[in-house]
């Protein structure tokens, strides 16, 4: 399998071709295959953006379509069908039945992208310029998401100071049952030396830190808080998000009522980059028209996947399927870890976005080279790489699902 042309012309920056050392040529739902014939499960998908498979079928055939009727690939901001479509249908699928009135904005194909907007949004809508963001967040790698991006070494290759965020931790982290409290206090004395935010952005579930779940309970006081200071309250959804937990939003049912949600990832449906925040009214009528732009921000071909995919969340049978694999991934997981009680492995995620937190990054490293070697694409995540996230897409078999289990049950063995 020649890989020399990746090694001699691609940048050194490249990381996950190190830990999926082939070449991988094709891929159907929850399958991919390498030039040579061999098949990997992947509980990667394309690390959380894949939630309805490879080349999911239905997918394919409006892209087909699409692509054979010259629609418009690339569209800047201006109107067109395409967008018009996928605008109506996440209306009427995602936002009526939920009584919400938020705006969609495009901005540039990434998740990245749509922090950048929202934070803006938050510093022109208030005036202020600091944002509270959480311990083991991650909001991506440009500079302004990076501020609010918790991971050091990410944080140590900007190369610059990244300013104007104050971190307070997360409900799972030492300190975070009270956290809310204790900055309500502080902001409250007038020699503090602490001035209001203007945004708290916040994952329910901490997906790349490590599948860190906040409680509801948690998250309204985080959200009362920043309204009680006139701040925005923003959830990024960018991976939990798109039915990943099991409904549309990760906090569905939770009593949260976000200023701004950013969504990407899974948003697109086929794969293809897409970024989209929801911004109420009343805080998108900050923007003038032009203060935000993004060459990428029409992108046709994910608006055509994305309208097909907004049709999974009329399917009851695919809506209820989530919660039940995601329990089934939950059962397997605790059972690993039970069989190994002197590990000390712990267990925890939401739907199917579900975490094996084995306590050493060297060890989940060998169990990830153990998984690929078995046929099974797994990524680390969270501190030191520690935690073992398992996200495969939503539209999984049940018999690839459970195998992909066994095999994860044999790396770890092995490892």
């Amino acid at each position: 399998m020649d890989t020399t042309v990746f090694a001699r012309h691609e940048s050194t920056v490249r990381g996950y071709s190190r830990a999926f050392p082939t070449v991988f040529a094709s891929a159907s739902n929850a399958r991919q295959t390498a030039e040579d014939g061999t098949e990997y499960i992947d509980f990667f998908a394309g690390a959380g953006v894949l939630n309805f498979g490879h080349n999911n079928p239905r997918m394919k055939k409006a892209l087909i379509d699409f692509l054979e009727a010259d629609g418009l690939a690339h569209s800047l901001d201006m109107h067109t069908t395409t967008k018009r479509e996928f605008i109506r249908r996440f209306h009427e699928v995602v936002l009526a039945p939920r009584g919400m009135e938020h705006r969609l904005q495009f901005m540039g194909p990434t998740g990245a992208s749509a922090v950048e907007a929202a934070l803006k949004l938050a510093r022109v809508s208030t005036g202020r310029r600091g944002i509270v963001a959480f311990s083991h967040g991650f909001h991506g790698m440009s500079l302004g998401a990076l501020a609010a991006t918790a991971n050091d070494a990410f944080r140590r290759w900007a190369g610059v100071p990244l300013p104007d965020v104050v971190r307070l931790p997360f409900e799972t982290a030492p300190g975070g049952h009270t956290a809310i409290a204790d900055y309500r206090a502080l902001l409250r004395d007038s020699s503090s030396g602490l001035e209001a935010p203007a945004a708290f952005i916040v994952e329910t579930v901490q997906a790349e830190g490590g599948v860190n779940v906040a409680s509801a309970e948690w998250l309204r006081e985080v959200q009362d808080l920043a309204h009680e200071l006139g701040a925005l309250f923003i959830v990024d959804d960018i991976q939990a998000g798109v039915g990943r937990t099991g409904g549309y939003f990760s906090f569905d049912g939770m009593g949260l009522d976000p200023d701004v949600i950013c969504l990407a990832k899974g948003l697109g449906g086929f794969g293809t980059p897409i970024a989209m925040n929801l911004n109420k009214p009343d805080v998108d009528d900050h923007w003038s028209p032009g203060a935000h732009t993004g060459t990428f921000r029409g992108q046709g071909l994910s608006f055509v996947a994305g309208a097909v995919a907004l049709d999974y969340f009329t399917d009851d049978e695919f809506l209820a399927r989530i919660p039940a694999q995601g329990e089934v991934m939950r059962a397997r997981l605790a059972a690993i870890a039970d069989a190994y009680p002197d590990r000390g492995f712990e267990v925890r995620g939401r739907g199917m976005l579900q975490g094996l937190d084995v306590g050493d990054g060297e060890f989940a490293k060998r169990v990830q080279s153990e998984a690929f070697a078995r046929g099974l694409l797994v990524g680390p995540c969270g501190p030191e790489g520690r935690v073992i996230k398992l996200i495969p897409p939503l539209t999984i078999g049940d018999e690839d699902l459970a195998a992909g289990l066994d095999l994860l049950e044999q790396a770890i063995g092995a490892a």
